[in-house]
């Protein structure tokens, strides 16, 4: 599974939220397969522990920039920065969990931050940055990382699941703008990670998340075994040039084939395979007519 053992070498790659969980996991993946690293945080100190004891081959470098993603001022002070540099991928990896709970209980700034973080962060960093991928002949990727709540609805978790929702749908239009170009934008629906916004789950209890969430966060958090590799892998692949025609889907670390995806032909692209849809009632074998038939009355009851 994954791609060639080297299969960065000379590439440059940003990674947001680098400090810590799958951004930190991401990173050293990357450093591994012999990438240039652009990585971002906001505590300097955690971010330059990501590399720590890792040695440097092919003459690799990694650039550290301390950027709050909630703040204009700052991401406009990042992408100046990057605009030093060449960026091969980019991999909007940074995200918050925001409030938990029903809505009517939700403060207004943090449901406002969360959109701010999760949504329009991503699409600032991809908008500044899309001319000098496009001037690139060499083309791009741009990796967006989806989560729970982007393909079905997640009680109590509004601020989150509408923020990745919005991220998956404008991974898909951007693609679409990008059909005859040599940049591909998708995004990556990671699975369970034993992550700091998981044991958030925990700490608010079942009050707030709901038992659901609570209980798929203890199963996750105990188990030995999580999708960070996994991640990392689907990642590489799609900032490999072995990705080179996969474009505006939303790919399961877990679940899908990806490591195949090349073997499916231009068919699997233009499919609507990977995407956000609405379903109709012939999706489910069924019509608008089958709603209209009246429930059987069992008249033996009495």
């Amino acid at each position: 599974m994954g791609c060639d053992a080297m299969s960065l070498v000379r590439k440059n790659v940003l990674i947001t939220g680098a400090s810590r969980g799958l951004g930190h996991h991401l990173a050293r993946h990357f450093w591994d397969k012999g990438a240039n690293l652009l990585l971002v945080a906001r505590n300097t100190d955690l971010l330059h522990q990501t590399l720590d004891g890792l040695s440097v081959r092919h003459g690799q470098m990694v650039r550290y920039f301390t950027c709050d993603l909630s703040d204009d001022a700052s991401l406009q002070a990042l992408v100046d920065e990057l605009d030093k540099y060449r960026v091969d991928a980019i991999v909007n990896n940074a995200a918050i969990q925001g409030p938990i709970g029903p809505l009517q209980n939700n403060e207004w700034e943090e449901w406002k931050q969360t959109i701010q973080v999760n949504l329009l962060a991503p699409v600032f960093i991809c908008k500044a940055l899309l001319p000098k991928l496009l001037a690139q002949e060499t083309g791009a990727s741009v990796i967006n990382l989806s989560g729970g709540g982007a393909t079905g609805p997640r009680a109590n978790f509004t601020a989150y699941a509408s923020a990745k929702t919005g991220l998956v749908r404008f991974s898909e239009t951007v693609a679409e703008e990008l059909k005859n170009t040599p940049v591909r934008i998708n995004c990556v629906a990671p699975g369970p990670m034993p992550t700091d916004m998981l044991r958030g789950v925990l700490n608010v209890g079942s009050d707030a998340a709901g038992g659901k969430e609570v209980n798929a966060a203890e199963k996750v958090l105990s188990a030995s075994v999580s999708s960070f590799h996994m991640v990392s892998e689907l990642c590489e692949y799609l900032a490999s040039d072995k990705s080179i025609g996969v474009s505006g889907k939303l790919i399961s670390a877990i679940w899908d084939p990806w490591e195949r995806f090349e073997d499916f032909g231009p068919a699997f692209q233009s499919s609507d395979v990977g995407t956000l849809r609405r379903i109709v009632p012939e999706d489910r074998g069924a019509s608008w007519e089958s709603f209209d038939t009246p429930p059987v009355v069992d008249k033996s009851v009495r």
